[in-house]
């Protein structure tokens, strides 16, 4: 198969990846990574000296392709399908582009600080990084409900790119720091991301490991 994902199935922007591929139904080629093991390490290494999830391996092009985003674009030139995550219109792409930027920088490194401070040794925990992230993401949650309040997907009628990232990023987010019942049009949202059948299977495929999950 040309196409190989090294991912973990409970990593967020693992998850970014996975809808893209499922929602074109884009044939692939699943690598489950498990870091702590010693032969999967070394070989992701190889591919992406990073040692960071998701990476695709694209054989037939001979192309290694790192970070969730770039994966996504990439997949969208040259593997497209029925969903156009990146509209072919530039101004709209740009904003397709920005959205997917806003998920990831103000709603998932502010999540992901708050789950990693969960795992950090007992008396090294980071009470002022954590306090900050949750007060960035109050203030994306706003942005996010003014937004939804009169669209179904971020950018409007069609799902794209950003949706990607709002998936993950929204649904964890929702686990560490809940949006509570002033926040419904981000929970509505949620909902219908979370309804979407590529991110339902995304879920369905994460579920015998969210026992590790530690938020």
């Amino acid at each position: 198969m040309s196409l190989e994902l090294y991912f973990h199935p409970l990593a967020s922007y693992c998850w970014k990846v996975l809808v893209a591929l499922y929602e074109n139904e884009t044939p692939f080629e699943p690598r489950t990574v498990d870091l702590g093991s010693e032969r999967e390490r070394a070989e992701l290494a190889a591919l992406w000296p990073m040692l960071k999830f998701p990476v695709l391996h694209d054989h037939a092009r001979d192309q290694v392709v790192p970070e969730s985003t770039i994966i996504n674009e990439y997949l969208a030139l040259h593997y497209p399908g029925r969903s156009v995550l990146v509209p072919c219109e530039p101004d709209v792409a740009q904003q397709a582009r920005l959205w997917d930027r806003f998920f990831d920088q103000y709603v998932h490194e502010a999540m992901q600080k708050i789950v990693l401070d969960k795992l950090r040794p007992a008396g090294q925990n980071d009470a002022f990084g954590v306090g900050a992230a949750r007060s960035q993401l109050e203030v994306a949650y706003g942005v996010v409900e003014q937004r939804m309040a009169s669209r179904r997907w971020a950018l409007g009628d069609d799902f794209t790119l950003a949706d990607c990232a709002a998936a993950p990023a929204l649904h964890y987010a929702n686990r560490v720091a809940p949006f509570g019942a002033k926040r419904p049009h981000t929970a509505a949202y949620l909902a219908r991301l979370e309804a979407r059948p590529s991110f339902a299977r995304v879920l369905r495929e994460a579920e015998p490991y969210f026992h590790m999950f530690p938020g």
